[in-house]
């Protein structure tokens, strides 16, 4: 028997990629000679098969009421379909023998059962961003935590939206397996390098709205290839031919964030990107990236990641 399983919970309605994604995450840890990979199990309600979301049909392994998660044992459960009345026998299957697993992972919506069966009670936790809010009102005992792309708060992971349960995936086979492991995964998955926990579930394009009026729209795309440029409201609103203060209103007004919060989400992205992707010195990407030095670089990455430059590329450099 393996070390370690994995026990992925279905239903209908699930979404295939929260279960497809960790599951070929954990599947490739059998690839190494060695090493002793996962036995993953699926599970649904009486063994029946279930209709994801977007119409594929998964056949189980067996059924949900006969298992009992323990030691060695992760529990996954998978995003799907929000709704207020979830399916009550696995809920009560959940808050029964949940917390006897050895790891309580969510994907995505996953994390509205977990708190739907009470095991998020006390803990922080993520979902996706657009179900946050409701997470928050549904069950006010859970501290939610909108903008990371998972959370681990003890044996209990929760992640935001389809692919980073991917990122928590390869964050478990790293804790199990190591470092070299889960980045070999990772590469084979082509899913570049891994994000550490606390990056936001948004990129800063992706946070930030696009402007409706073009000369917004050029000075959002300007920012984003050129880091290293004189990025203050005074330039900015140069190029968009209008006043600082006309500018800075009407930018955050279109986009929903402040120049100066898009600017640094796109300096902190672009350096993250190099300290993975590259051997440059933390100097030269300061430059490379408009910090100047490093000390303002190591302050821009310790409030955004929550970690300086040499740590994050230690993590998530390439080897």
């Amino acid at each position: 028997m393996s070390l370690r399983n994995v026990l992925v919970v279905l239903y209908d309605g699930v979404q295939s990629l929260d279960v497809t994604g960790p599951v070929e995450v954990f599947a490739g840890a059998a690839r190494f000679p060695g090493r002793e990979g996962y036995g993953i199990r699926t599970v649904s309600l009486g063994g029946a098969p279930v209709r994801t979301n977007s119409g594929l049909t998964l056949m189980p392994d067996g059924e949900l009421e006969s298992a009992r998660p323990g030691a060695g044992t992760t529990l996954l459960v998978p995003g799907g379909r929000y709704s207020a009345d979830f399916e009550p026998r696995l809920v009560e299957w959940l808050r029964a023998h949940g917390g006897g697993a050895e790891r309580l992972v969510s994907v995505c919506t996953g994390g509205l059962l977990l708190a739907a069966a009470g095991l998020l009670d006390g803990r922080r936790a993520t979902t996706h961003w657009n179900a946050c809010d409701r997470m928050a009102r549904d069950y006010p005992a859970v501290q939610v935590e909108p903008d990371p792309i998972y959370v681990r708060d003890g044996p209990v992971s929760t992640s935001a939206g389809v692919t980073a349960g991917i990122d928590l995936a390869l964050a478990l086979v790293e804790e199990d397996h190591g470092r070299d492991v889960a980045l070999t995964i990772a590469r084979h998955l082509v899913v570049f390098l891994r994000r550490p926990g606390n990056q936001a579930q948004f990129s800063a394009q992706l946070e930030a709205q696009t402007a409706r009026r073009e000369p917004l729209r050029d000075v959002q795309q300007w920012i984003t290839e050129h880091p290293d440029g004189d990025l203050s409201v005074e330039a900015l609103a140069a190029r968009a031919r209008l006043s600082p203060r006309h500018f800075a209103r009407a930018f955050r007004s279109e986009t929903g964030v402040t120049p100066g919060r898009y600017v640094e989400r796109v300096r902190v992205e672009h350096a993250r990107r190099l300290l993975e992707d590259t051997g440059a010195g933390i100097a030269q990407i300061s430059r490379a990236c408009g910090y100047g030095t490093p000390e303002a670089l190591r302050r821009a990455f310790v409030k955004t990641l929550g970690q300086p430059p040499a740590e994050y590329r230690r993590r998530f450099g390439a080897t």
